[in-house]
């Protein structure tokens, strides 16, 4: 079997899409299966519109002598792939992590709704219907719409997508074995806070950034490190300026996979502030080196962590329920050593061998 997977990202780029398509390449030819990478990062030097119809033709040249063509998203390579799959008639499948249309919306078309709500409504701007249309009609076009959550899958069921197409694939992990789970030893040395993700309105930094001062009246040594990048990064410095916390609060900026899991293997607490999340690989990699978890309850997250067993689940921007979970995190050795070992042990449902064997089982 030979697949080609389309995808907006590949290494040296850093993200979710990636990450998993440097996995697949990795490991599905240990299986029998041909793979080959297309990422649109071949063709981003070229004008706009220019860059898709060359990607578009791209997909034509790659596509000859593959079985399965398997995009990434559902609008940057999976409109072209679907539209070139008009043509080629290959088994068309699609990875969905994401709604395009609603991040777009929120940052640049005053979408207000969370996920859920936006994912069932249709009254907005034109554009913005136009891309939810797309993403719709890319996922109908599909064989198979391959998801990383229960709870994504009923986004895209609320797409109007017929449930007996959609498959939940967990995403699994895969970590160095020189890392594993060391809960960590406070004693009186500077403690980290780590949080990790794009630089974006949804995943709450802004909150993060503003509770430090009420988490350093309590725990003086505590630094915040943010690592990501995006559109908010601005907003964020100068906020960090603005409340004077240029010493306690440091944008690390983008990190490669092995430094990120070297930091979450040396912070102390791994907070997650966002407000809505398909399926998080840095929430489970903190749990599988033993970083302690405060997520908010929202998306997936409750699929990987139950209250008070593996980690704390709270509400988005609820400032005093954050607050008192790093601090109980910080100052109850008992219970967070409690946690740190439930969810080591949680973890390991999550491995990369289940996510391949299921994946082989439904390209097969």
């Amino acid at each position: 079997m030979k697949i080609l997977i389309t995808t907006g990202i590949y290494p040296p780029d850093i993200g979710g899409p990636a990450t998993y398509s440097k996995l697949l390449m990795d490991e599905l030819p240990q299986r029998g299966i041909e793979v080959k990478v297309l990422s649109f990062g071949e063709v981003k030097y070229l004008p706009k519109i220019i860059r898709h119809f060359v990607y578009f033709f791209k997909i034509f040249n790659q596509a000859q002598g593959v079985d399965i063509l398997y995009a990434q998203d559902p609008v940057s390579v999976g409109l072209p792939t679907a539209l070139a799959n008009i043509f080629l008639g290959k088994k068309f499948f699609i990875r969905i992590a994401g709604d395009y249309a609603w991040e777009q919306g929120v940052q640049r078309f005053g979408v207000k709704d969370e996920l859920d709500t936006f994912s069932l409504k249709n009254d907005y701007s034109w554009f913005v219907k136009f891309l939810k249309k797309i993403q719709t009609w890319v996922a109908e076009r599909s064989d198979q719409v391959i998801v990383p959550s229960y709870y994504f899958k009923t986004v895209i069921l609320n797409w109007g997508i017929k449930e007996e197409k959609i498959k939940v694939i967990y995403n699994g992990i895969k970590l160095p074995p020189n890392l594993g789970v060391t809960p960590p030893s406070l004693g009186e040395r500077e403690r980290v806070l780590l949080t990790v993700g794009r630089l974006v309105p949804w995943k709450g930094f802004k909150v993060l950034i503003e509770i430090m001062p009420k988490l350093l009246e309590k725990l003086p040594s505590l630094k915040l490190v943010i690592v990501g990048s995006g559109p908010q990064q601005q907003e964020l410095e100068d906020l960090i300026k603005k409340i004077k916390l240029e010493r306690q609060v440091f944008l690390a900026g983008q990190s490669s996979r092995e430094n990120l899991l070297e930091l979450k293997n040396k912070a102390d607490i791994f907070v997650l502030n966002t407000h809505w999340e398909s399926f998080s690989f840095d929430t489970l990699e903190a749990m599988a080196v033993g970083l302690p978890v405060v997520v908010t309850k929202v998306g997936s997250l409750p699929e990987l962590i139950e209250h008070n067993q593996e980690g704390i689940l709270v509400n988005p921007d609820d400032r005093d329920a954050i607050t008192k979970a790093i601090q109980k995190i910080l100052q109850d050795d008992t219970f967070r050593q409690t946690i740190v070992q439930n969810a080591y042990e949680k973890s390991k449902q999550f491995s990369l061998q289940k996510t391949l064997d299921n994946l082989e089982k439904l390209l097969k």
